[in-house]
């Protein structure tokens, strides 16, 4: 759900990208255009003020020009371009296979992913719109805060300290008081959630117990799972709960930040059926002790809801979910198909950043919107308490618990949150002790430290610390 990193453009998820000056001037622009890509694909080469773009579903990767003709991405990596007999860009090789030039053309979402605004625009803070979309809104006053709040985050994202930034939306005091998108993107816009997608089959895994469809946390998933035999078989495999996936826990040789791990998501998604060589991976530690992050076992406890429910996941988050708070079928995008046709997607959830922002109001508000109760109080308790670790951050039941050390004038101030977040910079903050929603899309994939953390710890979260 995060990226597909066995494709070289996309590789090492922790690879910052690199950047330097072109060769010459005007140089990107003879690179530019639409190239075959892996499987029926294709990605676009787009040219920035001194790098050069490979854009693959809307997410950005930067290469960097190291002689003629030949570029070098975030891993490191050579990619080679070639020429026709008439001097004209026609392909690029990677991994020995030869990609061809498909048009010199890009497509207007492409370039305005180039520059998060029009140059020379200037910018006057408005407060949000009223959508009728069930979600109050008001102006940043009504949140305590001053326009000098709005005006830090806007100049940081056109000036390059936020880079990559695609949207941001403030939450607080029961309405919506900040709502800014950048990079071409807009309200009506669904944005791709990467990993952020887990905290929503979290809550999905939590409607289907309240419905009585699963029987518990503690409910052991083979019996659930119409495969006769697994591979690398191991007494522990038989015991392994819901509880184990959500919190990643299994003890099976999964792990998402390790290259080399057999269970690494590049060899899942690679795979024809995801679920069956999740359970096929041999144990490596005891059940329920060390945790590590494995998107497969979020993916085996999605397939389980569908099992429980009868329903394609998608189909029952629309009506269990989605339908309740007023989030619209056609502005939703969920392919949960779990075999390797299915790779170029993660099975990663496609929301707009106000049906994200609901979610995370939802969970706020204990599982009610606008006095209908979608989700129990007792599972979003539940889910969002810390149940397990995850590298060096607390983690619950498929959402992280992170802190941010806020510079204030009394020093550094420790801020605790809940947070859904994704590859790239996708991110929905529940600060509760400051009465705070706070709503992130971006693009700054691979990246060891993205925007939003920056955004918060250095603007929305000590401007809220002053704040009456």
């Amino acid at each position: 759900m995060r990226s597909r990193h066995f494709l070289t453009f996309l590789a090492a998820g922790f690879a910052t990208p690199m950047a330097a000056q072109a060769n010459r001037p005007g140089a990107l622009a003879e690179f530019v255009g639409t190239y075959r890509y892996h499987g029926e694909g294709t990605l676009t080469l787009a040219a920035g003020d001194s790098l050069l773009y490979a854009v693959i579903d809307e997410a950005k990767y930067a290469l960097r020009p190291v002689g003629r003709d030949r570029f070098v991405n975030g891993p490191g990596d050579t990619i080679p371009f070639r020429r026709d007999a008439s001097g004209t860009v026609d392909g690029f090789t990677e991994g020995g296979r030869f990609f061809a030039r498909l048009s010199r053309e890009v497509d207007a979402a492409t370039v305005q992913l180039m520059q998060p605004r029009p140059r020379g625009a200037t910018y006057a803070y408005r407060p949000p719109a009223g959508m009728g979309d069930g979600i109050a809104v008001g102006g940043l006053a009504d949140a305590g805060l001053d326009q000098s709040v709005a005006r830090a985050i806007v100049d940081g994202v056109v000036g390059g300290r936020f880079a990559d930034l695609h949207g941001v939306l403030v939450y607080r005091g029961g309405k919506l008081v900040l709502e800014e998108y950048f990079y071409g993107y807009h309200a009506g816009r669904p944005h791709a959630m990467r990993s952020a997608t887990k905290s929503v089959v979290s809550a999905l895994v939590g409607i289907a117990i309240d419905r009585g469809a699963l029987a518990g946390v503690e409910e052991r998933i083979l019996p659930r799972l119409p495969y006769a035999a697994y591979a690398n078989p191991h007494p522990a495999k038989a015991a392994l709960t819901l509880a184990d996936l959500l919190t990643h826990r299994t003890g099976l040789a999964c792990d998402d930040w390790d290259g080399g791990s057999p269970g690494n998501e590049n060899r899942v998604y690679a795979s024809d059926d995801w679920v069956k060589f999740f359970l096929d991976l041999p144990v490596a530690a005891e059940r329920g002790t060390t945790a590590r992050y494995c998107s497969a076992g979020v993916l085996t406890a999605g397939r389980l809801v569908e099992r429980a429910t009868g329903e394609a996941l998608p189909a029952f988050a629309q009506h269990a979910l989605f339908a309740p708070l007023g989030i619209r079928a056609g502005d939703v995008r969920w392919n949960f198909g779990l075999t390797a046709d299915n790779a170029g997607s993660y099975a990663q959830l496609h929301l707009r950043p106000r049906d994200m922002l609901k979610l995370g109001i939802l969970f706020r508000q204990e599982g009610v919107w606008r006095g209908r109760r979608v989700i129990s109080r007792e599972w979003v308790r539940r889910s969002t308490a810390q149940h397990s670790r995850v590298g060096d951050q607390g983690y619950g039941y498929l959402w992280w618990h992170q802190y941010q050390n806020v510079p204030t004038a009394r020093g550094n101030q420790r801020v605790e949150m809940v947070v859904a977040t994704g590859n790239g910079g996708q991110k929905i903050f529940l600060v509760p002790a400051l009465d705070l929603v706070a709503v992130f899309t971006g693009g700054a994939y691979n990246a060891d430290n993205t925007p939003p953390n920056a955004v918060m710890r250095q603007i929305l979260l000590p401007a809220l610390l002053r704040a009456p």
